[in-house]
């Protein structure tokens, strides 16, 4: 005796591909981190940084600059 294989089939999997369906978190988190980072970079006085490269610095703030534009 064989035992059946069961497959399922996704309606939203392409022809001949793969469907993958991410769960709501895989998309929340990164968007949040992301979101969380760019806030400290552009509000350097909530970073408590040890001091770092002036060009860095510098840089940082022209981001800054250009982005409150």
């Amino acid at each position: 005796m064989s035992a059946q294989t069961h497959t399922r089939h996704h309606p939203a999997a392409a022809p001949g591909g793969i469907g993958t369906r991410l769960p709501w978190w895989a998309l929340a988190l990164p968007t949040l981190a992301f979101v969380a980072l760019l806030t400290l970079i552009l509000n350097p006085a909530d970073a408590h940084a040890a001091g770092g490269d002036p060009a860095i610095t510098h840089l940082v703030e022209r981001v800054r600059e250009l982005v409150a534009r």
